[in-house]
């Protein structure tokens, strides 16, 4: 039990450090919608694994398994607006009845679900590569990165 609360963590330390690595730049860059904003965190995901892993090739395969990773977020993401922009529309409709809206809602929770299980799965073949003390490194690293990002909260530094 203890080891899937690691491996969520560092799920949840992957997708903070992606949404958060750029936070200086929302205003500028559309809240992280260029692809500088993605290729930002897939480049400090391919510094820290190079500290952590030593393996070159291994390093190799990791970082390419945190680009599927930050690939599938960012369509994810695209998906997530395309729904919203769906029910701003619809909110126009003074006659759009509630199923309309509740329609979009299910589609949109279905889709997150399938993104996530998308994430997890690549997430469990990138700890597959590592031993386990490289996943506690990186997962400590990523941990110490990302809590550079919360703005005054203690919830990084504790663990979430």
């Amino acid at each position: 039990m203890n080891r899937l609360l690691d491996g969520m963590c560092v799920l949840l330390a992957m997708v903070l450090l992606v949404g958060c690595s750029s936070y200086r730049h929302h205003g500028m860059m559309g809240g992280g919608k260029s692809d500088a904003y993605w290729q930002k965190g897939q480049q400090d995901m391919a510094s820290l694994i190079d500290k952590t892993v030593k393996d070159p090739d291994k390093a190799q395969q990791v970082k390419s398994i945190v680009g599927e990773i930050l690939n599938e977020l960012k369509a994810g993401r695209e998906q997530e607006r395309a729904y919203h922009r769906q029910i701003y529309t619809l909110n126009a409709s003074y006659t759009a009845p509630p199923e309309d809206f509740t329609k979009i809602l299910d589609e949109a929770s279905s889709q997150r679900v399938k993104t996530s299980a998308k994430v997890l799965d690549l997430r469990f073949k990138m700890k597959d590569l590592m031993t386990a003390d490289e996943w506690k490194a990186l997962s400590d690293r990523m941990l110490s990165y990302s809590s550079r990002y919360q703005h005054g909260s203690e919830g990084a530094k504790a663990g979430y």
